[in-house]
């Protein structure tokens, strides 16, 4: 039987890079090395750095980091050219006698790698087209009415993911969310360990709003200019948090003032989804959940790299 690996969900600003790091350093210190896979659908993109909270050299710790920095912020990227990659780092990890620990926010590339991915229609490019055409207003009211639970995760402006809900519903007769809820009760691989770390909402609102205060103060302005001014950004991201709202700023629709408080606003949104991505992560027989609170928040994050790396010899 394969060793088990660890993969470390929780919300965002709630301190999963920091387990990992621990979790790779206590395993090290044991006589086994390890190595990060990062599941972050934007942290994939170079140059967005700051605003992505990829961690530093420094926050690093000496472990080697894994699909970073793997795609030009030109580029769309999907979940499975993710998933296609991380399956591939964790093998030659493995391979080379190291553990993989996977980390990340993006809850739905966890799933697709401790499920599977959700097995849904093929694209039809021309009904896509017919969709793009509509107004937001329209496509909003038109997934309203014929899904209800995937309107209420979906943010309005997420319009890829609407357009790709409807297409979904047109080209089956059911909706997406009936479509994932079946999803929900596949199997999961055996050969991983799920760790959760679990925040009460006013607790990460408060690590969000100082996150998004550092974030400007060490530069995230000035790197989303100077991408805006080169033309760097894609469809896709363009519209990851922080830098969407700077680029509203850049292009004359709101003050410098008023693109952070948004930043703070769909960023405490963002965590807020991340929420039901983990209520879902919940049925993930056997995890290990940690819930921090209080103020010694560095103890509580040690403590449970000390309970991961038991669980995994």
């Amino acid at each position: 039987m394969l060793q088990r690996f660890p993969i470390i969900v929780g919300p965002t600003a709630g301190g999963k890079s920091s387990l990992a790091v621990q979790v790779g350093l206590l395993l090290r210190a044991g006589g086994r090395a390890a190595e990060i896979v990062t599941a972050d659908s934007m942290q994939v993109f170079r140059g967005l750095d700051i605003g992505t909270a990829k961690p530093t050299d420094e926050e690093r710790g000496g472990l080697p980091h894994h699909l970073i920095d793997i795609a030009e912020p030109r580029d769309s990227f999907s979940v499975e050219r993710w998933l296609s990659r991380a399956e591939g780092c964790i093998d030659r990890i493995r391979e080379g006698g190291s553990v993989p620990i996977v980390v990340g926010g993006t809850h739905f590339y966890v799933k697709a790698l401790l499920e599977g991915l959700f097995e849904g229609p093929g694209s039809d490019e021309g009904l896509r087209a017919e969709l793009a055409a509509l107004p937001a207003s329209a496509l909003r009211a038109e997934l309203e009415r014929i899904d209800t639970a995937s309107a209420r995760r979906l943010h309005a402006n997420d319009l890829r993911r609407t357009i790709r809900a409807i297409e979904v519903f047109r080209l089956t007769g059911k909706p997406l969310s009936e479509h994932q809820s079946q999803w929900d009760r596949g199997g999961v691989r055996s050969d991983a360990l799920l760790v959760g770390l679990e925040w009460s909402t006013e607790a990460i609102n408060r690590r969000i709003n100082a996150r998004v205060k550092s974030m400007i103060e060490r530069g995230l302005v000035e790197e989303a200019r100077g991408l805006w001014s080169a033309g760097a950004f894609g469809p896709q991201s363009r519209e990851a948090l922080g830098y969407k709202q700077l680029i509203e700023h850049f292009e004359g629709r709101s003050s410098l003032d008023e693109a952070i408080e948004r930043i703070k606003i769909e960023t405490r949104r963002f965590a807020r989804n991340q929420r039901t991505w983990l209520r879902r992560l919940r049925t993930v027989p056997d995890a290990e959940w940690v819930r921090v609170e209080g103020d010694d928040v560095e103890g509580t994050i040690r403590r449970a790299a000390e309970r991961v790396v038991k669980r995994l010899t």
